[in-house]
C-alpha cells in the first residue's frame, strides 16, 4: 500500500512539474512543427477542416481535369476573404497551357478569377493560386498571367521492368509493373498530381537502357493503365524504345532502320500502341551509347534511325526524342567532343516531330560543366536539355546538394551564336532524369525533393531565381518561420558549390570511383577504354594538372561560337570555375588574388568541407522549429556526408601530392590516412549501380 501511494505522488508531482516546465521550454525552442514522413512534399497536408471558399465552376464546362482543379482549391487553398471562379475563355495569349490570375470587381463586390483557354491551364492556375497563397502572397493584388516557356516539360525515369532504378537512390520503381493494370496503385495519383502542381507534363516511364519487353502488348496495358491515371493531370506518357525490338520481338533478321520490314514493324507497332493509349507522347531513344544498338551498327546514320521511328508516329502526333549522349569509342582524343562532332553535321536532317536531347554539358551530369556546345549549333533541329535530378554524381540521396543553381547556370548560359541566345531559348523540351522512388518521401531524404520541384519550376519559367524557388519551396515545406527561411536558405544555395569544392574543384571532373560512382577514385587508370578512367580526365602529373581542350590539344573549343571559344582559348579569360577543364596548367600557375593554383585547389577544397559543417550548424539551429522526423534524418544525413566530404578532400589531396610533391599551404591539414589506404576502400553495394 505505501508502495502505491509512494508512485502516485511521483506521477502527480511529475505532472505538475511538466505542466510548469513544458510551456517554457517550447518557448525556448521555438513553435515544434507537426510531424510529417515528406509524403506530402511541397504540397502540405490537407486542413483538419478545409477552408470554407466558395469556389465557381466554368458556366457549362466540366471535365475530369476541372474537377480536380476544384478539389484541389477546396483541399488546399487557404481562407481567401472572396469567391473563386474558373473561366474557360479563348485568349490567345495564354496558349494552351497558359493561365491568368486576377481580381474581378462589380457592384457585387471583388471575385477572384482563374482563367485559361484549356482545362490543364485551370488546373495549373489552381495550384498556383494555392501557391500564391501559401507562400506569402496577398490574394487581393493579383494580376499574374504565366504560361510555359518550354513547351515539353518531362521527367525521364531510369526504372527497369524489375523495379529495379538505375541511378536512383530512393527505393525501388514506383511502377508495379508486376501487379499493373489490374491494380493501380493510388501513389500513382498523389505523383500526378505532384507534377501538376509545378506543370509536369510528359513522363517517360521506363530507362533509357530499355528492354523489349516494354513494347509487348502486356506491357502496354500496364503503360495504358498508368495513362488513364496520368491524363487528367495533363500527363502524357513516353517509353523508351529499344532500336532492336524488331528482331527481339518480330523475329525479323535487322533492325536497320533504312530496311521497309523494319520501318512497318515500327508502324504495326505505334498504331497497336495508340489504340490502347490515344495520347501516348512517343518514344525516347538511347542508341549507339554504352552498348545499346542503334542506326549506327548498320551504317545509318542518328537522323535515319529518328526519322523512321517519327514516320512511325507521326500520324498518331507522336513525338521522338533521340538522345545525343553518344558514349562510344568513336573519338579516342576527347570524350567531350562526341556528340557535338556525331550530330552538328545532322542539323536540318531530323523530321520535324524529333527532338534531339542534349545533355547540359558535354561529358556526364557533372557538378560542374559548361554547358554543351550542341545549344545553338543546330538552329534547324529541335532540341532538349536532358538535367539529372537524381544525384548521380552529387552525393546520392545522403548528400544536400540543391541543384537549382546548377539548372539555372545552363539555362542562363550564352550560347554566343546570336546576339542574347541564351540555352534556354533554343528549347522545344528540358527533361529531367528523375530521383522518385518507392521511399515513403519519394526522393530518398526531404531535400532531393527541392530538386523536383526546382526543376520543375524552371522548366516551365527559367528566368526564375533559384534562391526565390528554395524560399518558395521552403515555406511550402517547412513553413514561413524567418527563423527556418535565414537558416535554411543559405544551406541550400551554398550546397552544391560545397560538393564542387569538395569533388571537383576549379573544372576538374569525373575523379569518382568506377561503375557506383561513389567516391573518390582520382587515381584509377586500369580500365579496358581510356575514357573510362578518372586519370584521363585530369592528366595530372608532376608538372601539372588539367584537360587541354585548346588548339594545342584536343580543341573541343572549336566546337563553341566563335567569341566564347575566344574565351576560353585563354586561361587568363577562362572562368575559374572551369579552368581545368579546358586548360592543363603547371601546379605554380598564378591564380587572381594572389597564390598559386595549387594553393587556391588546397583552399577550394577546404572551403567545401567548411561549407558542409557550416550547413550543419545552421541545421542544428532550427531543431524543434521543424518536425523531429525529417529534422533527424537530415542532420544524420548531414553529419554522412560531412564524413565524406573530408574523405574526399582528404583522398583527393593524398594523390596529388602523390604526383606533384608539394606541401599543403600552411593551416591546411594533413589527409588522415596515406594515399594507400584510400585506394584499398571498396563498396561493392553501393545503391543504383547498374
Amino acid at each position: 500500500m505505501r508502495q502505491g501511494r509512494h508512485r502516485r505522488g511521483i506521477t502527480g508531482w511529475a505532472v505538475r512539474f511538466c505542466a510548469a516546465v513544458l510551456p517554457l521550454l517550447l518557448l525556448l525552442l521555438g513553435p515544434v512543427a507537426r510531424a510529417s514522413d515528406g509524403y506530402s512534399l511541397w504540397l502540405g497536408e490537407p486542413a483538419p477542416t478545409p477552408a470554407a471558399n466558395r469556389i465557381e465552376a466554368p458556366a457549362g464546362s466540366s471535365s475530369p481535369t476541372i474537377a480536380l482543379a476544384m478539389a484541389e482549391l477546396r483541399r488546399s487553398l487557404p481562407r481567401v476573404p472572396m469567391p473563386v471562379r474558373l473561366v474557360l475563355a479563348d485568349d490567345p495569349a495564354l496558349g494552351d497551357e497558359g493561365f491568368g490570375l486576377r481580381i474581378a470587381r462589380s457592384g457585387k463586390g471583388q471575385t477572384l478569377l482563374i482563367t485559361a483557354r484549356r482545362d490543364i491551364g485551370l488546373l495549373y492556375g489552381a495550384f498556383a493560386l494555392v501557391r500564391h497563397v501559401r507562400t506569402g502572397g496577398d490574394p487581393g493584388e493579383l494580376a499574374l498571367t504565366s504560361r510555359p516557356a518550354v513547351p515539353l516539360r518531362m521527367l525521364n525515369h531510369w526504372d527497369n521492368i524489375d523495379g529495379f532504378v538505375e541511378r536512383g537512390y530512393a527505393g525501388r520503381s514506383l511502377w508495379d509493373w508486376w501487379t499493373l493494370p489490374d491494380f493501380v496503385d493510388p501513389r500513382y495519383a498523389d505523383y500526378a498530381r505532384a507534377n501538376a502542381s509545378v506543370g509536369i507534363n510528359a513522363v517517360v516511364l521506363n530507362n533509357v537502357n530499355a528492354s523489349a519487353e516494354s513494347l509487348t502488348a502486356p506491357y502496354i496495358a500496364k503503360t495504358a493503365a498508368l495513362a488513364d491515371v496520368f491524363r487528367p493531370y495533363g500527363i502524357r506518357v513516353f517509353l523508351s524504345a529499344r532500336l532492336s525490338a524488331p528482331q527481339e520481338l518480330g523475329g525479323l533478321p535487322t533492325a536497320d532502320p533504312r530496311n521497309p520490314s523494319v520501318a512497318a514493324w515500327w508502324r504495326e507497332k505505334a498504331d497497336e500502341i495508340y489504340r490502347s493509349i490515344p495520347d501516348f507522347g512517343g518514344f525516347l531513344v538511347k542508341a549507339n551509347s554504352e552498348g545499346q544498338p542503334g542506326p549506327r551498327d548498320y551504317g545509318a546514320s542518328h537522323a535515319d534511325g529518328a526519322n523512321m521511328l517519327a514516320a512511325a508516329l507521326a500520324r498518331h502526333g507522336g513525338t521522338v526524342i533521340w538522345r545525343a549522349f553518344v558514349y562510344a569509342d568513336t573519338d579516342p582524343t576527347d570524350r567531350a567532343k562526341q556528340a557535338y562532332a556525331e550530330f552538328q553535321p545532322l542539323d536540318g536532317r531530323f523530321a520535324d516531330n524529333v527532338i534531339v536531347q542534349v545533355k547540359n554539358g558535354p561529358i556526364d551530369f557533372q557538378p560542374r560543366e559548361p554547358a554543351h556546345p550542341l545549344f545553338g549549333a543546330m538552329p534547324a533541329t529541335r532540341l532538349a536539355a536532358e538535367f539529372q535530378i537524381t544525384k548521380e554524381y552529387l552525393g546520392f540521396a545522403t548528400h544536400l546538394a540543391y541543384l537549382g543553381p546548377l539548372f539555372a547556370e545552363t539555362l542562363a548560359a550564352p550560347t554566343g551564336h546570336r546576339p542574347g541566345q541564351t540555352v534556354a531559348s533554343t528549347l522545344s523540351a528540358i527533361a529531367g532524369v528523375a530521383n522518385i522512388g518507392r521511399d515513403r518521401d519519394w526522393t530518398g531524404s526531404v531535400f532531393n525533393q527541392a530538386n523536383w520541384y526546382v526543376f520543375a519550376r524552371l522548366a516551365w519559367d527559367p528566368s526564375l531565381a533559384p534562391e526565390a524557388v528554395a524560399r518558395e519551396w521552403i515555406v511550402q515545406t517547412f513553413g514561413a518561420e524567418p527563423a527556418v527561411l535565414a537558416a535554411v536558405t543559405p544551406m541550400m544555395m551554398q550546397s552544391r558549390e560545397a560538393v564542387v569544392d569538395y569533388t571537383g574543384p576549379l573544372g576538374l571532373a569525373h575523379l569518382f570511383a568506377t561503375g557506383h560512382h561513389y567516391g573518390p577514385g582520382p587515381w584509377v587508370d586500369d580500365l579496358a577504354r581510356p575514357e573510362w578512367n578518372p586519370v584521363y580526365y585530369h592528366r595530372a602529373g608532376p608538372s601539372g594538372i588539367g584537360f587541354d581542350r585548346t588548339a594545342t590539344g584536343s580543341n573541343a573549343i572549336a566546337q563553341y561560337a566563335p567569341a566564347i571559344a575566344a574565351r576560353l582559348a585563354r586561361p587568363e579569360t577562362t572562368p575559374p570555375e572551369l579552368l581545368l577543364w579546358f586548360h592543363h596548367l603547371p601546379w605554380d600557375f598564378p591564380m587572381p588574388g594572389g597564390g598559386t593554383l595549387w594553393h587556391e585547389l588546397v583552399r577550394r577544397y577546404d572551403r567545401g568541407v567548411a561549407t558542409v559543417h557550416a550547413m550543419r550548424r545552421r541545421w542544428a539551429s532550427v531543431r524543434g522549429r521543424i518536425d523531429e522526423p525529417r529534422w533527424h534524418k537530415t542532420d544524420s544525413f548531414l553529419a554522412i556526408q560531412a564524413r565524406e566530404a573530408a574523405w574526399w578532400r582528404d583522398a583527393s589531396l593524398a594523390y596529388w601530392m602523390s604526383l606533384n610533391h608539394l606541401p599543403l599551404p600552411p593551416g591546411s591539414a594533413a589527409p588522415a590516412h596515406d594515399l594507400e589506404w584510400y585506394r584499398q576502400q571498396r563498396f561493392p553495394h553501393a545503391p543504383g549501380n547498374p
